[in-house]
């Protein structure tokens, strides 16, 4: 194969990954603004996620587990996110809070009871009921048996219904 030829393929393996990439932005945003609650910080969390997957393509041995390869980044994104922004608490942001807390609705204590979980709860709950996933699903996400998922479903909805 002459070195032409080679160039071509990579351009199309470079094609099919943002093809796969694009059809599953929905996806990605849906999962990040779950999180972070923020049109703007869901958008760069997705970017961000697109470009760690760019980078990180190679490793990725099985182009069947594509999906749930990326749903792992985006998660991984957006709790770093959540982490960066507990460090630093603009102050308007402190009022905010101040101003939701006085117009509090079912939504909102449901936000705070999630946030007040453990991450593997939080992830385990926040994909079966906002991304509507199967318990199978979630496993091969998490990389966790599906037993384990159960589990920590249970667990997760145990504790939301002591919070609210």
């Amino acid at each position: 194969m002459n070195k032409a030829n080679t160039a071509d393929f990579t351009l199309t393996d470079e094609e099919v990954f943002f093809q796969q990439l694009a059809g599953e932005h929905r996806k990605l945003y849906a999962i990040a603004y779950s999180y972070l609650r923020s049109e703007a910080d869901a958008l760069e969390a997705v970017q961000e996620a697109s470009c760690r997957a760019w980078i990180k393509r190679k490793k990725l041995k099985n182009e069947q587990a594509f999906t749930s390869w990326l749903i792992r980044i985006i998660i991984n994104c957006c709790m770093d996110e959540l982490r960066r922004k507990k460090r630093v608490v603009p102050a308007e942001k402190l009022e905010e809070k101040e101003a939701q807390e006085m117009r509090s609705s079912d939504r909102l204590d449901l936000e705070r009871a999630l946030n007040r979980m453990k991450p593997k709860y939080r992830h385990v709950v926040m994909l079966k009921y906002y991304q509507d996933m199967t318990t199978a699903e979630i496993a091969k996400v998490l990389n966790k048996p599906e037993g384990t998922i159960k589990t920590w479903l249970r667990e997760g909805l145990k504790l939301l219904r002591n919070y609210l």
